[in-house]
């Protein structure tokens, strides 16, 4: 059964799931409806939006020690292989995830104490676009052993102005692994340069 989580919330991930190796972490969002005055009426259209995931492995001091601890759209891979990006979604349409992130926990170097999960708006100072044109974002993780979902933490804050969101995080407690739901919003404009944050 799914755990539904508010902002701020911790729960465990491995301690209650013995034998948890990997999880999926699923990423999406939609972008809202505006209307739109026209010569026939009012239509209803979704500006087209393009938001990618992210993640940072990060030490214990918070900060991303290798280049290669960024797993994004331009670097799919971690360089250790335990976190895999599934590609590059240009539009948020359809069901389900929009993104997904595979991790593969008892891979994560002992040097990596969490990782963390962003979502941030491709090009968005040209398009002038931010996540208060976003609705319905969320973080979930999937035991894929069993596409069994763990836990869910829908974002219902209030990012308008934000051009990123940090998410959630994945971490090292007493040798099990926790999840932190942390509905943050950024101004970071690219994903390199929330990046430069933990640098």
């Amino acid at each position: 059964m799914s755990i539904s989580l508010v902002k701020g919330q911790k729960v465990d991930l491995t301690k209650g799931n013995a034998g948890l190796g990997k999880i999926v972490v699923g990423l999406g969002w939609d972008p809202a409806e505006t209307e739109k005055r026209g010569l026939f009426g009012i239509k209803k259209a979704a500006p087209n939006i393009d938001c990618d995931a992210s993640a940072l492995l990060l030490n214990s001091a918070g900060k991303l020690a290798k280049e290669k601890n960024l797993v994004c759209f331009h670097n799919k891979k971690s360089g250790d292989g335990s976190v895999v990006h599934s590609g590059d979604n240009l539009t948020g349409e359809g069901e389900g995830d929009d993104e997904q992130i595979f991790v593969e926990l008892s891979k994560v170097p002992a040097d990596v104490d969490k990782i963390l999960f962003v979502v941030n708006i491709y090009d968005c100072v040209n398009r002038k676009q931010d996540f208060g044109m976003i609705r319905s974002a969320y973080i979930r993780i999937v035991n894929p052993a069993n596409d069994q979902e763990l836990l869910r933490y829908n974002l219902s804050d209030n990012y308008a102005g934000r051009t990123a969101l940090i998410v959630g995080e994945v971490y090292r407690h007493s040798g099990e692994w926790k999840f932190n739901a942390i509905g943050e919003g950024s101004h970071a404009a690219h994903i390199d340069h929330l990046a430069r944050q933990y640098q």
